[in-house]
């Protein structure tokens, strides 16, 4: 009664075992955010350094994203989800015994490092489990637990940091990392990822053809371009909430999971929506999301209503996601099985790098003019870059060679 192994697996259950992995990875992620307005008091840090703290792990976190995707190509999904939610559950952990700027800086580098596999392997997952047509389908409620993990994280953190302190809270979530591990070990068992070292001589992975393939980086661009938003906004919204805002913890807690939920919904029927009325035109799908997603951040930062600003921040949030659905869905319907972790490590290393670049940009311009605004508006410049590459993509010309045979990617 305990087997789930096989083909015949209940490919539902494991999406959703694939959605509450994702869900704790950005718990563990994201309650940062939240816990760095404490932090840079206990360590007396100015918003440079903070933005420091919250970039170090997206460096790890990018640069892991294409060599996550080419070991979950070569070794298979379970391996590298079962060690990605190990390392990256200790160094939580960890995070919460940092005794410094440098080791905090340090631990994060090295969270991000073992977070970095999961993105890529559990898109193989899919891959695994989920017939072709299915597929983009299952990658759009996937990665909709992005935004719900967003969500969780403050509304969890606010109250856990009052409780238990920002430390003991990191060491708390951490240790759910081991419940997860034991929850994929005996349930998450594709049946051609038994016999290791065989996959490994079989998988020969077109890596080479997917780096000099130029379409796939006008995705990675208009993705790395969305997520500058994205993570400009998780990253620095607690604190511009409680700063410029004026709320308190508890308040901001509940305003900044709004977004999150409000997205994660949106995430689950944008699939559908660009599979039944965007077909073949998936890039004007993620090029519309990006125009009224910078509309709505403008509007958002020069209300002075503050229910206006959030209704306006959650308009952002949804629309933004068209691109997110489009970064993730579009390789599915285009390209093998064989490829697919490694294009999508390409493609996440792009969001990643933003994450890295994100915070730290916006943390030096908050520093330089003592305001958000301009942050804000380095946001907006972001949103028309990544309109322009969602409209450069040529799908017609996305192909790879896979041992010697054309691919369609």
């Amino acid at each position: 009664m305990w087997s789930y192994a096989g083909k015949q697996q209940n490919k539902y259950f494991i999406l959703g075992l694939l959605f509450i992995g994702y869900l704790v990875d950005y718990l563990d992620r994201m309650v940062m955010s939240v816990s760095v307005v404490y932090i840079k008091e206990d360590f007396n840090l100015d918003p440079a350094a903070v933005g420091a703290i919250l970039s170090s792990f997206f460096i790890s976190y990018a640069i892991m994203q294409i060599p996550g995707g080419w070991l979950t190509d070569k070794l298979g999904s379970r391996k590298v989800i079962i060690w990605s939610i190990i390392i990256w559950s200790v160094f939580t952990v960890f995070t919460g015994l940092a005794w410094s700027l440098t080791s905090l800086i340090l631990i994060r580098f090295l969270f991000g490092i073992g977070q970095g596999g999961y993105p890529s392997a559990s898109q193989k997952g899919i891959a695994d489990y989920f017939p072709h047509k299915e597929r983009p389908k299952a990658s759009a409620f996937l990665m909709s637990s992005n935004y719900f993990g967003m969500a969780l994280a403050p509304l969890l953190a606010a109250p856990m940091i009052l409780w238990l302190g920002w430390r003991n809270m990191f060491i708390f979530i951490g240790l759910l990392g081991l419940l997860l591990t034991i929850a994929f070990w005996i349930f998450f068992k594709p049946q051609n990822q038994t016999g290791t070292s065989e996959l490994t001589k079989k998988n020969r992975v077109p890596l080479k053809e997917l780096l000099s393939n130029v379409e796939l980086w006008k995705i990675t661009l208009m993705w790395f371009a969305a997520g500058i938003v994205n993570w400009g906004l998780s990253s620095w919204l607690p604190s511009y909430l409680m700063e410029a805002r004026g709320m308190d913890i508890m308040s901001m807690g509940f305003f900044a999971a709004l977004p999150g939920f409000s997205t994660g919904i949106a995430m689950v029927f944008s699939g559908w929506l660009l599979d039944r009325y965007f077909v073949n035109r998936e890039k004007y799908y993620a090029a519309f999301g990006m125009i009224i997603s910078g509309i709505f951040l403008y509007l958002m930062f020069t209300t002075a209503s503050i229910p206006l600003a959030m209704l306006y921040l959650n308009i952002c949030m949804i629309f933004k996601s068209f691109a997110f659905t489009v970064a993730f869905s579009l390789p599915h319907k285009m390209m093998s099985k064989k490829a697919i972790g490694s294009a999508m490590g390409i493609i996440n290393m792009g969001a990643q790098a933003a994450g890295f670049i994100s915070p730290l940009v916006m943390g030096f311009i908050i520093s330089i003019t003592g305001s958000y605004n301009a942050a804000f508006w380095f946001l907006i410049l972001c949103c028309l870059i990544s309109i322009i590459a969602a409209i450069s993509i040529k799908q017609s010309e996305m192909s790879v060679k896979a041992n010697g045979v054309e691919v369609p990617l």
